[in-house]
């Protein structure tokens, strides 16, 4: 398989992703008719008995949609699994591994289950066009939030059929490639083949959470970097949206967001550009590599002091407690310092190692055969704790430990003593284990409850940047900075890694539970909380991002004076959510108590919604009618694109909530009367 096989190949499996977990499940469509019938009754007496006529036309209109749209969806999701299994059984024979191929239901064709997919998406699709015509709909269904739910469940899952046929497409364009042999060169790129270590590698050096959580840190930094350093400007409010030439922007370039990064005007001055240079040294030998080499070279140091004195060296070369600085230098780790169960884990296998190795020796006089079966007895479960367990700086340990026992006992015959021998190198090896993760304790240590909140602190700062790019690039532009198609595939590629930054704090928050805390337990409970309210504030987001991509805001409005009418609460509804997650994000960072009085997003969303009823109730005859079709799917999506930014402003409120249970609620300070 080709690199670009496999980058195409990696970007549409994460497109259908995407799309399977935009459609909400828990949906009425696929009813059965005799529970629909029921409902359809008690629907009719209710409404007979309120004397509402709405809600018959609602049971008429919620009836009909079942009818016309469920053969065809459950249609649609038969394909789509029959089409994602071809899928898999072509990959796995394609990678030689078809002895697994009945796990997954016996070869399929892909073929054949495209055209499949193609003929439901069509009978969909002309379903979708019939319903349009009926009588039952009327305009008013697009508010009600049951109507609603079905159709965009049936239109999510339209969506996710696209994304399944383009892999597919895909899938079958390399199974006619692969029909015959070629020869494909190394085509990974040359930097990350020097930098990559392999799975287990990275298992035995240890620390493989943090590791993994620092690195996904680093890279979502540089990222939200990119979109901060590049702000974006609004258009003037006298520029007409049909056709007008925007303004000039600050640096002499034309059209909104066209600032040059904080980086990119440094370069324009050559003293500015070496102090930046200079500033990305010193700022890089702060990093925990300087850290790590900085606690290896004072810890290594002290303990060799003995080796430069008189008086000290005759012991310290003859009971090789030169070992103690070899040891100290295998267990400092970059990253995690260890816990208490770790200091307890590695003594035991240090000390159980030298006895045993002394034993080894010992039971007959240092015969090669019975020192072997000592250490096939010892070796084996230390060789499986280091290589698969999580604790694999333990098993190391025990392994060194026994080797430099028994070899130094076999070499030395014994002499002094075997006793001597094996409490002198135990000696040395547990000093180098408590010295190690004493200094990494004390040291500039890595507390996972600290490092927890300040990446909840980052994540919510990273959540303002993505609601202030969505609000900037999908909901208010003119119509001549449309969003476009690259604009949405960064978009995607931003939100892949925020959601694994949420995977990596939740992984960090379970390294808590091994923490030493003096004061009392800490609790995770709030901070499960919040990472659940910031994961649901970012699915709101892109639900806004993707129902924006089918409606367009000015829909309603077209008018530039209702439009102008409504920049003021607009650009408060915004500043208020933003101010919100800057305050929790900054009260995170310094641990400090959150204002017990915050701005109201609830307050200003009303405002807002109030005016945006006024200004369509008063230029309601001025507005276009779009195509009946269209029309219904953008006033679908607009009850969705709104109810998405509705539950933002509700999941901020259990943001603030579950802030001030983590670092308190600020009150106000006593007055003094004289």
């Amino acid at each position: 398989m080709a690199l670009y096989d496999a980058r195409s190949l990696r970007n549409l499996m994460q497109g259908v992703i995407r799309a399977l977990l935009s459609i909400r499940p828990d949906t009425r469509l696929f009813v059965n008719q005799q529970a629909s019938n029921d409902s359809d009754t008690a629907w009719r007496a209710t409404g007979l008995q309120d004397g509402s006529c709405q809600t018959l036309r609602l049971t008429h209109a919620l009836r009909a949609i079942t009818q016309r749209l469920a053969g065809p969806t459950a249609d649609l999701i038969s394909t789509m699994t029959n089409c994602i299994s071809s899928c898999d059984a072509v990959l796995i024979q394609m990678g030689g591994q078809r002895r697994h191929l009945q796990s997954v239901g016996g070869p399929v064709e892909p073929l054949q289950s495209m055209q499949a997919l193609l003929a439901a998406v069509e009978a969909f699709d002309s379903a979708d066009t019939m319903l349009v015509d009926a009588d039952e709909l009327h305009p008013d269904l697009s508010t009600h939030p049951e109507a609603v739910s079905l159709f965009m469940f049936a239109h999510s899952l339209r969506q996710a059929a696209d994304k399944v046929r383009a892999l597919s497409t895909r899938v079958f364009e390399m199974q006619n490639r692969c029909q015959r042999w070629s020869l494909q060169l190394p085509s990974y790129p040359w930097y990350k083949q020097l930098n990559r270590s392999n799975q287990q590698i990275r298992h035995d050096r240890g620390g493989l959470t943090a590791g993994f959580y620092f690195r996904s840190k680093a890279q979502l930094e540089r990222t939200m970097g990119d979109l901060l350093g590049q702000p974006f400007v609004p258009s003037g409010r006298n520029d007409a949206i049909g056709g007008s030439k925007p303004r000039a922007s600050v640096d002499g370039q034309e059209g909104p967001g066209k600032h040059q990064s904080h980086e990119a005007q440094l370069v324009r001055d050559g003293s500015q550009e070496l102090r930046q240079k200079i500033w990305r040294v010193l700022h890089r030998m702060q990093g925990f590599e300087s850290r790590f080499a900085f606690k290896v070279v004072l810890v290594t140091s002290l303990l060799s002091v003995p080796a430069w004195l008189e008086q000290s060296r005759g012991w310290w070369n003859r009971y090789e407690i030169w070992w103690t600085v070899v040891t100290v230098w295998l267990m400092t780790h970059p990253r995690v310092s260890g816990t208490l169960q770790d200091l307890a884990a590695r003594l035991l296998c240090v000390l159980l190692g030298a006895v045993w190795g002394g034993l080894a020796f010992a039971a007959d006089n240092g015969n090669p055969y019975v020192m072997a079966v000592f250490a096939v007895v010892f070796m084996v479960p230390m060789m499986y704790r280091y290589t698969q367990s999580d604790h694999p700086r333990s098993g190391i340990m025990g392994c060194i430990s026994f080797t430099v026992v028994s070899l130094s006992t076999l070499v030395d015959r014994g002499q002094p003593s075997t006793v001597t021998i094996a409490w002198t190198r135990g000696l040395a090896f547990a000093i180098a284990i408590l010295a190690s993760i004493l200094t990494n304790w004390i040291i500039w240590r890595f507390v996972a409850r600290h490092e927890l909140r300040k990446s909840l602190s980052a994540m919510m700062l990273h959540l303002a940047i993505l609601y202030r790019g969505v609000i900037s690039k999908y909901i208010y532009y003119d119509s001549l900075h449309q969003p476009s198609a690259k604009d949405v595939e960064r978009s995607e590629m931003l939100e892949g890694r925020l959601r694994e930054g949420f995977v990596r704090i939740r992984q960090l928050m379970e390294l808590t539970r091994h923490e030493i805390r003096l004061r009392a337990p800490f609790d995770p409970l709030p901070y499960s909380a919040l990472i659940e309210g910031c994961e649901r504030f970012f699915d709101h987001l892109v639900e806004v991002r993707q129902s924006s991509l089918y409606w367009d805001p000015s829909i309603g409005v077209s008018n530039q004076e209702a439009i102008d009418s409504l920049v003021w609460f607009r650009r408060d509804a915004v500043a208020v959510i933003l101010m919100n997650l800057y305050i929790l994000a900054s009260a995170l960072r310094a641990d400090q108590p959150v204002p017990r009085y915050l701005p109201s997003a609830a307050a200003a969303r009303k405002r807002l919604i109030s005016q945006m009823e006024d200004v369509e109730a008063k230029h309601k005859e001025d507005s276009s009618v779009e195509k009946k079709l269209g029309r219904r799917w953008a006033d679908v999506y607009r009850y969705a694109f709104s109810s998405a930014l509705t539950d933002i402003v509700e999941q901020l409120q259990h943001l603030q909530r579950y802030t001030k249970e983590i670092t308190g609620e600020a009150g106000f300070a006593a007055i003094e009367m004289d």
